[in-house]
């Protein structure tokens, strides 16, 4: 049986054959005009694209998603190439040195026995080799991912210092104190939008990502699967409409309330 890595090389020296040649003056009229920032969104979509199909579990998906994500990677470098910055060889280069200096409990000496010990000593590296032009834990964050991310990103950089919360159940009076806050305001006749309520929103959000954090769960995949719950359920009431010939309007909010909860006594 062959190896994983079996002919690998020639494989991905075509595909980046091919992406010069879509980016040749006889090539593709589309390729030609991206820029890498015209493809920034194309990126971000594909990244999607393969988590979508990891949630549904679909391998043949999945291979064709890495591929379009692949293809990304490819033609990034190749345009950066075109511009003398660096090439995809440099990419793979920076990677290969980047693992095996994070990975000092595989590669070197050092140990790391469980996950937990592994992320601390990572970001311990990943600030030395940042050292001196960084001069904070809180430097060359990646602003742009989505926020709940961003947010749990931040809280774990502060924690690698012991600034955190001893436990989920400290992290969750954060929670009521902060909703208390957002009660206060709307008891004085605030309403949106307004800058104090944003604040009060933000803080809430980012303390409940504290508590699901505590208690290691991803809070980005918690609350796309209570979003997959809502459109489910919604689905339901949208479905029972159309089977008594009703629109949604002609609903009331008790009767739409009831399909829902009869949605979820079933799932």
């Amino acid at each position: 049986m062959a190896s994983e890595g079996s002919g690998v090389g020639k494989e991905f020296e075509e595909l980046v054959s091919i992406v010069a040649k879509l980016r040749s003056e006889d090539g593709c009229p589309w390729d030609r005009a991206q820029t890498l920032q015209s493809m920034k969104r194309c990126i971000i979509e594909e990244a999607y694209e393969v988590t979508q199909a990891i949630d549904e579990n679909d391998m043949e998906k999945l291979r064709e998603e890495l591929g379009d994500l692949l293809l990304q990677v490819v033609f990034q470098a190749q345009i950066a190439s075109e511009n003398g910055s660096f090439n995809i060889k440099d990419v793979i280069c920076v990677l290969r040195q980047k693992l095996i200096s994070r990975h000092p409990h595989v590669f070197g000496e050092a140990k790391a026995e469980t996950p937990e010990e592994v992320l601390k000593q990572w970001q311990e590296i990943k600030h030395r080799e940042r050292m001196p032009e960084s001069t904070s834990l809180m430097d060359n964050l990646t602003t742009s991912m989505p926020a709940l991310m961003l947010a749990e990103d931040v809280q774990k950089r502060a924690a690698t210092v012991g600034f955190d919360w001893e436990n989920a159940k400290e992290a969750l009076a954060k929670v009521n104190e902060e909703i208390k806050e957002l009660e206060r305001l709307l008891e004085l006749g605030l309403k949106g939008p307004d800058e104090k309520l944003m604040d009060e929103v933000g803080d809430i959000l980012f303390s409940v990502v504290n508590v699901a954090r505590l208690l290691k769960l991803d809070p980005e995949e918690a609350l796309r699967k209570t979003v997959q719950k809502f459109v489910k359920r919604f689905r339901a009431i949208e479905e029972r409409a159309r089977e008594e010939g009703r629109s949604l309007s002609e609903m009331s909010m008790k009767e739409m309330d009831a399909i829902w909860e009869e949605s979820k006594s079933q799932e």
